[in-house]
């Protein structure tokens, strides 16, 4: 993996002092700022080539959330809090990961190896669609993949795991371009993470969808949408209520 330059944004003092251990570990990753506060960490940001974030989520002045949600062209991003009910919050931002407070060695390394996972796989485009099957560009190789197999697509900033029948397909695209090369009548969006085939949708209700037994939320910005056109159009079957 190529060195990676980051940066820790925290407002504690101690926990900043523990990543940077950690981080210090790793001879592919440059430890370029710290900072303990959001509004620092985007003056840096603007000025700096920064490829990986570690980010806490309760600060003053601005929560990790909201700066991740400010900046156009995030790095990858680590979330480290103490609070998990963030959780779900911060995948619908297509972070690597969701560190909890304290956090231990296997777990920083589980971190890394995501990290090390996204950085290996070779940029990757969608080279041709046909009527019913999208040829991908994945690890230096043209994939067919037919419309009717894939069951859900997951994005992960700059890639997405396209989940088919039989196998997953990693690819160097990001989610909303794919999107536009998919028909709209059978692949909806239903968060900033997930887009789905709605023919492979067992149940919805108001806060998330099933397909086989993977649960795939509905975000709020996408759920109206997606209940008027898919759902009122008696394409999916729903279950009432929430979970």
């Amino acid at each position: 993996m190529k060195t990676l330059n980051c940066i820790i944004v925290d407002d504690e003092p101690l926990a900043i002092e523990g990543i940077e251990l950690y981080v210090n570990d790793y001879e592919n990753l440059n430890l370029v700022g710290t900072f303990d506060d959001a509004i620092s960490a985007n003056a840096f940001i603007q000025t700096n080539q920064v490829d990986l974030m570690f980010l806490d989520i309760e600060m003053p002045k601005m929560s990790g959330l909201d700066f991740l949600k400010s900046l156009k062209n995030a790095p990858l991003v680590i979330f480290t809090t103490a609070y998990p009910q963030f959780a779900l919050d911060a995948f619908d931002l297509n972070v690597v990961d969701y560190l909890l407070k304290p956090i231990g060695p296997n777990r920083f390394m589980m971190a890394m190896n995501k990290v090390e996972f996204i950085q290996s796989k070779t940029p990757s485009v969608v080279e041709e669609i046909a009527a019913d099957f999208i040829y991908i560009k994945s690890d230096r190789k043209y994939v067919k993949i037919f419309f009717k197999d894939i069951k859900y697509i997951k994005g992960l900033k700059d890639y997405v795991i396209i989940h088919t029948t039989t196998e997953r397909i990693i690819t160097a695209i990001n989610i909303k371009n794919i999107h536009l090369n998919l028909p709209h009548q059978i692949f909806a969006r239903t968060s900033k993470s997930y887009l789905v085939n709605i023919n492979h949708i067992k149940t919805v209700n108001s806060e998330s969808l099933i397909i086989d037994d993977h649960e795939i939320p509905l975000g709020k910005v996408y759920k109206e949408y997606f209940l008027n056109n898919y759902v009122k159009n008696n394409l999916i079957k729903t279950t009432q209520g929430g979970k």
